[in-house]
């Protein structure tokens, strides 16, 4: 196989082989490594105790470019560094940026399996062409019939990662979706689609490194605009009124919720109010959970409140909105230092990363009745 070029970009194979990006988890390459070297942080370990607000995974996923850092997050680090939040980006079309050069200090030494690679990109291929040759196969038909979800469905057309390390049920999954019954059937099945050429249409969709590099050159644009912007305050906890009798004594917040299918909460008034937490900010609302959709840990009667000015954490819930409604999750870091959403009923997950930060709101307090 050809080695990539003096841009790191594309690694090419013989005719007929996909083309496979080496460099398609960095979305996000960034000066903030070199920053920290240069301003006395050896270890990021140490950097990461001087900003409590950014858990160590995380902030550790940021230096090696595999999450794009809000403009919050680059502030936090820049202040901890005593420079200016821009000189943390960096310009991937400067003649002296070459990707292969950025990354080789995040290495981790293991050899990459090339066979695999390649079997990633043809099985992401094989997917998106079934998906497309049958209109009847919707995102939700393949999440209801083969309990496949769609972030899973969308990281395995994208080839996020070689098939050994995909759990048993989204392999027992894609063997449903394929109408095959094991891992040596289903490598057959997707090699023969290869060799008749149907997978040709849609190789060059998987992994493709000019839509990775324009996909970051316009992040990089966005947090640069955010930046030199004049920061927004963070706009302060309301302050609930001290109590003076039965009625009106504290802020009372407008509750909203009716059940929606696949575990939503639609956005409309119930007529109750809660009471604010002291921590609420000014746009805090109540949701009645309509569902126990995170299992017994919150009951069907609660009520919860939301508050859109505070982003979730790990370790807590978050409310994502999802249309007219609204999505309850607990919130976790994964093993790759992604903040991930879980739900129970329906069973699912979503990378809240990749979500627009207007379309998540803290929970801070729950009622149970």
């Amino acid at each position: 196989m050809a080695g990539a070029n003096g841009k790191g970009k594309m690694r090419v194979g013989s005719a007929g082989e996909p083309l496979i990006d080496y460099y398609r988890a960095i979305v996000f390459p960034n000066r903030v490594r070199e920053q920290r070297q240069r301003h006395g942080f050896a270890k990021l370990l140490r950097l990461s105790a001087n900003i409590p607000a950014i858990p160590y995974i995380r902030l550790s996923k940021i230096e090696r470019g595999e999450v794009v850092a809000r403009p919050d997050e680059l502030r936090r680090i820049a202040t901890a560094l005593g420079i200016a939040p821009t000189e943390l980006l960096l310009d991937i079309d400067a003649k002296d940026f070459d990707i292969a050069a950025w990354a080789a200090p995040f290495g981790d030494g293991a050899q990459l399996d090339l066979e695999e690679e390649r079997f990633a990109v043809l099985l992401g291929a094989a997917l998106r062409a079934r998906r497309t040759l049958d209109p009847a196969l919707t995102i939700a038909v393949i999440e209801r019939d083969f309990a496949l979800p769609p972030v899973n469905l969308s990281r395995v057309e994208n080839a996020q990662k070689p098939f050994g390390r995909w759990n048993a049920a989204i392999h027992n999954a894609l063997f449903a979706l394929f109408g095959v019954t094991d891992e040596a059937a289903l490598r057959a099945e997707v090699e023969q689609r290869h060799a008749m050429g149907a997978l040709d249409a849609f190789l060059a969709t998987i992994a493709n490194p000019e839509t990775r590099i324009a996909r970051t050159r316009e992040r990089i644009a966005e947090l640069t605009m955010a930046l030199n912007a004049e920061p927004q305050a963070e706009p302060a906890p309301a302050v609930a009124l001290p109590l003076a009798g039965p009625v009106g004594a504290v802020r009372l917040l407008p509750v909203f919720g009716v059940p929606l299918p696949q575990g939503l909460i639609g956005d409309q008034p119930t007529g109750e109010t809660v009471e604010a937490p002291h921590i609420a900010g000014v746009r805090a609302f109540g949701i009645k959970v309509c569902r126990a959709t995170l299992g017994g840990g919150l009951p069907a009667q609660a009520t919860v409140v939301a508050d859109p000015d505070r982003l979730p954490l790990p370790g807590g819930l978050a409310a994502l909105r999802e249309g007219e409604g609204w999505r309850l999750l607990s919130v976790a870091s994964g093993r790759d230092g992604r903040m991930i959403g879980y739900s129970v009923n329906p069973d699912m997950e979503v990378p809240l990363d990749d979500c627009d930060p207007s379309s998540l709101a803290a929970i801070v307090s729950a009622v149970f009745l």
